[in-house]
């Protein structure tokens, strides 16, 4: 790893990773101007109402409202991968990774995916284990959720470097909650880790991406440096 402007890295105060399970489905839907998103209302009902009764320990559907600056496209280019424009998700946490396996098998889950796929552009989806945690997401207020889709060569480096950044988030923005979402073994790893967040309101965090130096001379350093595409959006919940 290397850490560019190590005069501003904060390691992240960590808690140890859950056995949680995630399985995570995206779809490109509706439309993006610029950096802000707008996707189907009905649709998201939709999903919602299918999810209710699933054997999950939560579900959860967010509609993407703003994509924040990143950083890696000509990573992504590289290796001839599609951007991350995803404007609607559903979330699924399950007791372990082997539940949420099982519950992909389902009938209700597949019903799911036929759904948003018959009105999606593209889809994307995963099982996915815990990596890392700064804290439990709080789905239960109306929150600005993140997710943001990682690509590194190398995911280990990649762990490394979301150490220092949700560091850096944790001190300059108060980022309560993180958990870092890793695809298991055999899942597309187009995005190697899947970061999920959440702040209370969008003062607590877009004027530090806007107006903080270190935001760029330290975070999107970071992760140019080390060769990692960072795609944030971010997503309220429906």
């Amino acid at each position: 790893m290397k850490l560019i402007n190590d005069h501003a890295a904060i390691k992240a105060r960590a808690l140890p990773p859950t056995d949680d399970g995630f399985i995570m489905l995206a779809g490109e839907v509706g439309s993006w101007r610029g950096p802000f998103a707008s996707a189907p209302i009905q649709l998201a009902a939709r999903l919602a109402a299918l999810t209710a009764g699933m054997e999950a320990r939560e579900v959860n559907v967010f509609r993407a409202v703003l994509r924040p600056p990143g950083e890696g496209d000509e990573v992504l280019a590289a290796r001839g991968l599609r951007p991350a424009r995803f404007d609607l998700v559903v979330l699924i946490r399950t007791a372990s990774v082997e539940a949420a396996l099982e519950l992909r098998e389902s009938a209700a889950y597949k019903e799911l995916v036929e759904t948003l796929s018959a009105a999606a552009r593209r889809t994307h989806q995963i099982v996915a284990d815990n990596a890392g945690l700064l804290g439990d997401v709080d789905h239960s207020r109306d929150h600005c959720f993140l997710f943001n889709y990682f690509y590194a060569d190398d995911r280990e480096t990649l762990l490394k470097v979301w150490e220092y950044t949700a560091g850096w988030f944790q001190a300059k923005t108060a980022l309560p909650n993180s958990a870092l979402m890793r695809p298991v073994e055999g899942e597309p790893a187009d995005y190697g880790l899947v970061n999920h967040a959440s702040w209370p309101n969008w003062r607590t965090f877009l004027p530090s991406l806007i107006f903080r130096p270190t935001f760029r001379s330290f975070v999107l350093a970071n992760f140019k440096a080390n060769g990692i595409a960072a795609q944030p959006i971010i997503y309220r919940r429906f």
